[in-house]
């Protein structure tokens, strides 16, 4: 069983994650982990906070001479605004002045949170809640794409829609309808969107979203969007129907549905499959090259929350960002009067980066179901166990039902 848990405000001094249960002589360093966190970072439309942090991870336990050790491993990410914000964030009293944020922003945590946990300032809301946390999430879960590498699963995404703008690209339909070449690596989607300042794949596209996104920073708004996240390479069997939370689709679900601002998912063409016959949506079963296999892949490589062994297609959407530079009304908590919502400073849009989020949250439950269903205290002994389930698995449906 593979754990992590994160920690840190977004302007503390640092972020924090441990990660638990990867098995020993994983090859993996710092260089990769940082490869992945740039890549957050990138897109058309960030806000200022960009230009101050360049993540980097510092690991502090758990890598020896560029492996796994099988225990905890420890990874910190400094904030360099930190230097900014000392007194804001003292963890001591201060004799500071320090202003109490008073005005909640519609669509972000602000309000919940200060009725949650009592708090007398937003501040306290805004730092744990803030979309930085990912970055911490990003580093952890890192390890379990390298992880997957290992067993030939690659994980991708591209952005699909910006604002209503949608690239219309013939990789989308292909996926749904199981059309692509049978090496074809999600990764290299990814590689191919990293290119886009968007990370669209259609350079006409890139243009129009780049437009629309100029039109909101000049009236002070913000943009939303959705994006695919894809993996291949995944063997049919992980996952379960036995128990409600075994199921495959429902662990991603919730990953993908844990990322700040995401407000919508589906596995495959989820929401579609409401509005047509059974006999238009589900993958007929066929015969390929000896194999079974299915026609299409509208159900988006998962059937009774199990993995079919055909890549994995999972739909997000995330809503505008809550922060307007031109804001809409709120309420003044301190004196319970109408007042605009308080500006903070903020991206115009971060869908692009949340593709990238994504990718690490499907990385993160494929490895978790890979593991509990091959185990193993080294990288050794769960190859071993793998290699064994594949040769197996060929002769398993025509040996039972001879």
């Amino acid at each position: 069983m593979i754990r992590y848990l994160t920690a840190g405000e977004s302007h503390g001094k640092a972020l924090t994650t441990i990660v638990d249960g990867f098995p020993s002589n994983l090859e993996i360093g710092k260089k990769y982990i940082d490869f992945h966190l740039k890549r957050r970072q990138a897109g058309y439309g960030r806000g200022g906070r960009m230009k101050i942090e360049s993540d980097h991870t510092y690991v502090l336990s758990g890598i020896r001479l560029g492996k796994t050790l099988g225990s905890p491993i420890t990874l910190v990410i400094k904030n360099k605004d930190w230097e900014n914000w000392i007194d804001k964030m003292s963890i001591e009293k201060t004799h500071s002045q320090i202003e109490k944020i008073t005005i909640p922003r519609p669509g972000h945590a602000d309000l919940v949170g200060v009725t949650k946990y009592n708090f007398d300032d937003i501040r306290n809301s805004i730092e744990r809640s803030s979309a930085r946390e990912t970055a911490a999430r990003v580093a952890a879960c890192t390890v379990a794409r390298k992880f997957l590498e290992e067993f030939g699963i690659s994980v991708g995404s591209y952005v699909e829609s910006i604002g209503g703008v949608y690239s219309l690209s013939e990789i989308t339909k292909n996926l749904f309808e199981n059309k692509i070449r049978k090496d074809f690596n999600a990764w290299d989607i990814s590689k191919k969107a990293d290119k886009s300042q968007v990370r669209v794949l259609e350079k006409a596209d890139e243009e129009k979203i780049i437009r629309k996104i100029k039109t909101a920073k000049k009236k002070g708004d913000t943009l939303g969007g959705t994006f695919i996240t894809i993996a291949t390479g995944v063997p049919i069997g992980l996952g379960s129907f036995m128990q409600y939370d075994k199921r495959l689709d429902a662990e991603i679900s919730q990953s993908i549905m844990s990322i700040q601002a995401v407000k919508g998912v589906e596995i495959g063409l989820g929401f579609a499959s409401a509005n047509v016959y059974g006999s238009k949506f589900h993958d007929e079963i066929i015969i390929k090259n000896k194999q079974l296999t299915r026609r299409s892949n509208r159900a988006g490589g998962i059937e009774g929350g199990i993995s079919t062994g055909l890549p994995i297609i999972v739909r997000g959407a995330m809503k505008p960002i809550s922060t307007l530079m031109t804001p809409i009304k709120s309420v003044n908590l301190k004196t319970m009067r109408p007042v605009d919502a308080r500006r903070e400073r903020s991206d115009f849009v971060a869908v692009p980066a949340c593709a990238v989020i994504a990718e690490s949250m499907l990385a993160w439950s494929l490895a978790k179901h890979f593991l509990l269903k091959f185990g193993g205290d080294s990288i050794e002994e769960t190859k071993d166990n793998y290699d064994t389930y594949l040769k197996k698995l060929d002769k398993r449906i025509t040996d039972n039902f001879k």
